[in-house]
């Protein structure tokens, strides 16, 4: 068995051979929490709960670190000239990132550190820097830190870019800079800024640059040299970029490999304020059970674009239809047969061979629809050696996904206990019209599947017997 992933370094598909052998060290780029979080956020976080859902299936012992943003221009910007303190609105829209989290099946990081509670690493690898000859204080009493881009060679080996062909850094007043690609690492305290974003450092009261951030939490939760450093394809410049730049030059193995998302389109065009077609989170999941946006968000490579547009989600919705159909199916048809449970959930080879190469969770959703095909073809023709097989490999399939239909998670209380009423109530009727039937009561047998059909309820008549579900 061998992982394989592309990693946007190196621009290949390499084999994945952790640090520390059996482990997995994986740092993500989470939120800056300034406002409500969209659907591409949701998609960043649910490609990283995949890789370590996969991770964990292949037997390795993930430690994934995903932080959380909390201090930034914009935070402080949006709090500005309202009643609320930025760190009280920073909170506020990290319980919603969380909810939304939640809301998919994203399992909670191992670590989700905040910025404001790593500024001494921060000011670490800092001062590192500085006593390397890599970064400068600004000599104008600013207060600032910068990175020195011009005494770094490696500077652009993550985008492949030379230094003269970068744009100026925009994250700070360029007054104080050697060379406008120079960057902040510590930003000298304002007098326009809340006294609570500022903390004491050897330049000054200040705070962070954002890339310096990033450096510091990976380093605190996975050590000077970790295995997978992952983010939306956005983040690639300049703030992975600056991150890989600031932390190898401090001396630190950094990311062995990088993996980044691609992001979720409109109707193909990209979502923006400006464009005024941002889609929320919280709206999203109004638009459909949260398994369905799930699968709709899981089921295009983790590298390309997805376009959502009209009818994405209702088509969605009838794809994990069939699997929960048949889950539902062969659970009543296989009651209390000797393949009545369906044991070891492990996933079939071709399934295996798609995530194993570079989590090809398009191709794992095709062999998991053909396994469904295959175990409805076994229940009609009354095959349950082989309905039973299908039956294990779906189940693993949606396990390993985290689209388990039928899974406790995605369904309340009382909807879970209305589905198991609904469901009593049926099987009850569909008894009397297999009784009806053998009575050659053909006209109450119609008269019973006219009443399921009027409910919305489709009856599927079988050689194993009449199955129902709910129309879409």
């Amino acid at each position: 068995m061998t992982i394989r992933l592309y990693d946007s370094r190196a621009q290949a598909l390499v084999d994945f051979e952790p640090l520390v052998p059996g482990q997995v060290g994986l740092y993500v780029c989470g939120p800056t929490v300034q406002s409500s979080p969209h659907i591409g956020h949701l998609r960043s976080a649910l490609v990283y709960d995949l890789w370590r859902r996969w991770f964990t299936y292949r037997g390795l012992d993930v430690t994934l670190v995903r932080n959380v943003t909390d201090i930034d221009d914009k935070i402080l910007a949006l709090a500005a000239g309202t009643d609320e303190q930025w760190w009280a609105r920073a909170y506020r829209y990290e319980l919603e990132f969380t909810a939304g989290y939640q809301a998919l099946g994203i399992l909670a990081p191992t670590y989700e550190p905040r910025a404001t509670a790593s500024i001494s690493e921060m000011q670490r690898i800092v001062e590192r820097l500085i006593e390397r000859g890599h970064a400068y204080a600004a000599d104008d009493a600013s207060g600032d830190v910068y990175f020195d881009t011009a005494s770094w060679p490696a500077y652009g080996a993550l985008t492949r870019q030379d230094v003269a062909d970068m744009a100026s850094a925009a994250d700070a007043d360029p007054r104080g800079k050697r060379d406008p690609r120079d960057f902040a690492l510590w930003k000298g305290a304002k007098a326009d800024e809340p006294a609570s974003a500022a903390w004491s450092s050897p330049w000054g009261e200040g705070r962070p640059g954002w890339h310096i951030e990033c450096s510091a939490m990976s380093r605190r939760y996975l050590g000077p040299a970790f295995d997978i450093h992952g983010g939306g394809l956005d983040l690639r410049f300049p703030h992975h970029e600056n991150e890989l730049a600031q932390s190898t030059a401090a001396g630190d193995g950094f990311a062995r490999h990088w993996l980044h998302n691609g992001l979720v389109n409109v109707d193909g065009q990209k979502m923006s304020k400006s464009l005024g077609n941002s889609i929320f989170a919280a709206e999203f999941l109004e638009k459909a059970r949260p398994v369905v946006v799930r699968y709709f968000l899981s089921a295009a490579h983790y590298r390309s674009t997805i376009d959502y547009h009209d009818g994405a989600l209702v088509e969605a919705d009838a794809a994990l239809d069939r699997v929960e159909t048949f889950l539902s199916r062969a659970e009543r048809r296989l009651a209390g047969t000797r393949f009545a449970s369906v044991g070891a959930r492990v996933v079939p080879d071709d399934f295996a061979a798609a995530m194993d190469d570079d989590l090809n969770v398009p191709q794992a959703i095709a062999v998991l629809h053909d396994a469904v095909r295959a175990g409805n073809s076994a229940l009609d023709d009354g095959d349950l050696d082989t309905a039973a097989r299908e039956w294990q490999h779906v189940a693993a399939m949606v396990a390993v996904l985290g689209i388990d239909p039928l899974a406790p998670e995605w369904r309340d209380d009382d909807e879970g206990a209305a589905h198991r009423a609904l469901g009593a109530v049926i099987d009850v009727l569909l008894a009397e019209r297999q009784h009806a039937r053998a009575d050659r009561d053909f006209a109450r047998a119609d008269q019973i599947r006219s009443t399921l059909s009027g409910a919305g309820i489709l009856i599927e008549d079988t050689p194993s017997g009449s199955h129902w579900s709910l129309e879409q």
